[in-house]
């Protein structure tokens, strides 16, 4: 309405303006004279004006119809197609401005303008494979999901674009959040092109997603296959997939396959904690120790975590402290200097009461990078040694308020999981989750007091009897922690070095 308005004014204003120079001219005195071959003319100045227009007019004419003589000469020397051209040259010299003028408008952030200069190429064009797309991409960002559905389905009937009709439809159901019929579109829109690598990267997220572990191997070799990943990146997550793979056939039962599976992912990625602790404990099943505790060093030398320590433990069960202890030298060695060291040989010295040893093995962990599990071990230490129960209080005050430590976190949405998953339960992301601390530091939760039965109730009471400031103690951290009788259990409860107290 205010485009029309606008027009219609503008008309009146040029309209208006040439009455007044007509008028003007009219009023003018003089002329110009014109004199050829003893001919003179005289005219005024307004039909001065009127001639050069008629003149200019003339020689735009005469250039059309030389053109038009032109291409009659080529159509009679044997060009079949030189009329057509002829006439069809402004009618796309006019589809092409419009096209062109709708691409920077689709640019600009004008969707409707886009949407409008699309239509009337399409007028003077008729290629629908331009006009087509331009319109679909201007109703998306116009939010007229329904138009730009209904373009890239005729985007479909044409082999030349039915890839990118698919293409367009898929990203319409992912934004819509129909996750299974997106996968399918994105399984044809490989089919049709396999070296897509933004294509092949959607269908590997849907597919993991669905927990689809045996296609997402398949698109992961395409991925490979076609250069679009580097060999080792294939290597990392081929190994998560495997490993998930191992996860879902072992929940539905089938313990030797899972056992093949999670073998194979601790191959194809030794550093790969959880393939390493699945792979072993299949062994132990197996009764084969030797490749079991192999496979647990290996990993440790690499990537030292709680959960080896656990695995590495359950070789031998029913040893005792000592025995576990002594066991457990091989593989305090590898990483001497690692925080995952320190702790572990802390809890095997705890459970044999060498409580100044314990303080040696954690060294400067308190001072310098605390955590519950640190200050935790550290009022152990301090309760074995003797220490009154203000000073172990202290430590487990400290302990209930300190950060978690390294956790299971999304790189990609920082959210925090309580067990590795090969898929972000938050964002999505596949294989995005690292062993570390969280960028900002976490109120420790009732799982800060998995080493309070070490302190307070574990640890035999040579009297036989319960001394009173334990349960004064074991009140009092209940106080600090209001979360404490929640039913999650302890995580440090596995602990190679409470399995042995135990």
């Amino acid at each position: 309405m205010l485009w029309s308005l606008i027009k219609i004014v503008v008309f009146v204003v040029l309209v208006a303006a040439a009455a007044l120079g007509a008028g003007y001219l009219l009023e003018m005195d003089g002329g110009v004279r014109i004199a050829f071959g003893g001919i003179e003319f005289s005219l005024t100045p307004l039909s001065a004006v009127i001639a050069f227009l008629v003149l200019l007019l003339s020689l735009w004419l005469l250039l059309k119809l030389a053109a038009l003589a032109v291409a009659v000469l080529k159509f009679l020397n044997g060009d079949e197609t030189a009329l057509s051209r002829y006439f069809d040259r402004n009618r796309e010299r006019k589809g092409y401005q419009a096209l062109t003028e709708g691409m920077m408008a689709l640019a600009s952030g004008e969707p409707r303008v886009a949407m409008h200069k699309a239509a009337r190429a399409e007028r003077y064009l008729a290629q629908p494979s331009l006009t087509n797309l331009l319109t679909a991409q201007a109703a998306e960002m116009a939010g007229d999901s329904k138009k730009a559905q209904e373009v890239y389905k005729r985007l479909l009937q044409d082999d030349k674009t039915r890839f990118v009709g698919v293409r367009g439809i898929m990203k319409q159901k992912l934004s819509e959040g129909d996750t299974d019929t997106a996968r399918k579109l994105a399984e044809k829109a490989i089919a049709l092109k396999p070296k897509h690598e933004e294509t092949q990267d959607t269908l590997l997220q849907l597919q993991a997603q669905a927990r689809d572990w045996s296609g997402a191997r398949g698109t992961l070799n395409l991925k490979l296959k076609n250069g679009s990943l580097p060999r080792d990146v294939h290597k990392r997550r081929d190994a998560v997939l495997a490993l998930s793979e191992a996860k879902t056939i072992l929940t539905e039962g089938s313990s030797l396959e899972a056992m093949e599976e999670a073998i194979e992912a601790n191959r194809l990625s030794p550093d790969l904690v959880p393939a390493a602790a699945l792979a072993a404990r299949g062994l132990i099943e197996k009764q084969q120790l030797r490749k079991a505790a192999k496979i647990l060093k290996k990993a440790w030398a690499v990537h030292p975590h709680p959960d080896l320590a656990v695995a590495f433990a359950a070789i031998h069960p029913d040893e005792t402290a000592t025995e576990r202890l002594k066991r457990f030298q091989p593989l305090l060695h590898l990483v001497p200097d690692h925080r995952e060291t320190k702790l572990l040989e802390a809890e095997l010295q705890i459970a044999v009461e060498d409580f100044p040893a314990a303080r040696r093995a954690l060294g400067d962990l308190v001072e310098h990078d605390p955590d519950s599990r640190a200050l935790t071990i550290m009022a152990a230490v301090a309760r074995g040694e003797g220490a009154s129960d203000t000073v172990v209080k202290g430590w487990l005050a400290r302990a209930l308020n300190a950060p978690r430590g390294p956790q299971w976190v999304c790189d990609k949405c920082h959210n925090i999981h309580h067990e590795w998953v090969p898929v972000c339960e938050n964002c999505g992301a596949f294989d995005t989750l690292a062993w570390k601390s969280p960028p900002e530091s976490e109120v420790a939760s009732a799982t800060s007091m998995a080493m309070l039965p070490l302190i307070v109730g574990s640890l035999e009471d040579k009297s036989g009897d319960t001394a009173p400031e334990q349960a004064d103690l074991v009140e009092d951290a209940e106080i600090l922690d209001p979360v404490g009788d929640d039913d999650t259990p302890a995580e440090g409860a596995d602990h190679p070095g409470e399995d042995a107290e135990k």
